[in-house]
């Protein structure tokens, strides 16, 4: 056999199958006799009985309010990928408009890892329904000691190499309504890199990583993209039912200032099932493949894990622990309440990914991840939790991670 495959016999995540079923059961168990909407909802405010200022999230946020709904999140964390994380979240969730439907949210994310590695997140997600539009926005700065594993997905974690680089994001996005919840749409996308910097330690990975990078200190992908939205959800930080599928064609060109000319496209697919049907729990489905359909992207904008829209895909893995020209991800989670006012609640997933070279190859290999977590009310009129997941990949991957709002 050799050496850099993974042998996925000797996974956790089979260890932990049994443990992660019974949690399965629990859930599904338990949701049937939750579904009682007289009993008063509580949060974080009502549990700890604030009267600082984090009051106002409660006083101004009646059941007739448009908001904005107010949370923050101070935390700390731990990854492989940055160690020990201080991390400040704050999300805003408001209605626009008079009727009240869909909720327009705003996540601002700051960290700040042991290992130097600094990062902000503004995301953005804006629906003005009397008007028919909706406007989305993914800006980010990184500053980013961390490491590769090459284009090979079964490189083993020994096979990583340590880069460093400064990045910039700026993703906007604006969509006209054309038929009840689809959207058409444009947008702007630039991927920046500069200050790159490799170990040059003589590995496989570096060879994968010079192919692609040619030695070059900076790269830019940028272009205009083309955009189709579904999106019936009623609240996308905490959504119960509904479907959200984007596709997305993106050019990018050498006119706009990119590297190359090349192209891909992203096919973004989720489903929320109430499960049980009278429950208030949620069984959750996530389709996530970005394809490169032309060119030559540069090295650190192929398409990776951890490098979606809100950096949550892979969970168990590093994000860019599997890179290459095209990328196949999918994700289940059963999200179930424990506590009867929905206070306190709890998740089990998997996911599974692989990555190909080539579009008309044949399937590499396909990693699988899984995990569990829980769920902490942090504001009941916005209906978002502080979610706390534990994820283990094979190969010895683990990591804890923190979000503001579910995963997807």
């Amino acid at each position: 056999m050799n050496n850099n495959t993974i042998n996925t016999k000797q996974s956790p995540i089979y260890k932990l199958s049994l443990f992660l079923y019974l949690l399965l059961f629990f859930g599904i168990t338990k949701g049937q006799s939750i579904n009682n909407d007289t009993i008063p909802q509580k949060d974080i405010v009502d549990f700890f009985r604030f009267k600082t200022t984090l009051s106002i999230q409660k006083d101004s946020a009646n059941a007739k309010s448009k908001g904005p709904f107010i949370s923050l999140m101070p935390a700390a964390g731990y990854t492989m990928l940055s160690g020990l994380t201080g991390t400040f979240v704050i999300s805003t969730s408001f209605y626009t408009d008079s009727n009240k439907t869909k909720l327009s949210s705003i996540l601002l994310n700051s960290n700040y890892s042991q290992y130097s590695q600094y990062w902000f997140i503004l995301n953005t997600n804006f629906y003005f329904e009397k008007y028919k539009l909706h406007f989305t926005g993914d800006m980010r700065y990184y500053k980013f000691p961390t490491k590769t594993y090459g284009l090979d997905i079964n490189n083993k974690r020994s096979d990583a190499l340590a880069i460093d680089y400064s990045y910039l994001r700026i993703y906007q996005l604006v969509y006209r309504e054309i038929r009840k919840n689809l959207y058409l749409g444009l947008g702007y996308n630039l991927d920046y890199h500069w200050n790159i910097k490799s170990d040059s330690l003589p590995t496989k990975t570096l060879n994968d990583f010079k192919k692609y990078n040619n030695n070059k200190k900076s790269s830019t992908s940028t272009g205009i993209s083309v955009n189709i939205l579904f999106d019936n959800r009623l609240n996308s930080v905490n959504p119960k039912n509904g479907y959200y599928a984007l596709i997305q064609y993106r050019p990018n060109f050498k006119a706009m200032g990119s590297d190359s000319n090349w192209q891909n496209l992203l096919i973004d697919i989720r489903h929320y099932i109430p499960f049980p049907k009278r429950s208030k729990n949620t069984l959750c489905f996530w389709s996530y493949n970005k394809v490169t359909l032309k060119g030559t992207a540069p090295y650190l904008d192929l398409p990776s894990i951890g490098w979606d829209e809100y950096s949550n895909s892979g969970r168990g893995y590093v994000p860019g622990r599997f890179i290459g020209k095209n990328l196949f991800y999918a994700e289940t989670e059963y999200r179930y309440t424990i506590t009867r006012n929905g206070f306190f609640g709890g998740v089990v997933f998997c996911n599974a990914q692989t990555t190909m070279q080539d579009i008309k190859s044949k399937f590499n290999t396909i990693i699988p991840g899984a995990g569990f977590g829980l769920r902490f009310k942090i504001n009941k009129r916005s209906n978002t939790n502080l979610a706390i997941d534990y994820g283990f990949g094979i190969g010895g991957s683990r990591g804890l991670i923190f979000n503001l709002g579910e995963v997807f």
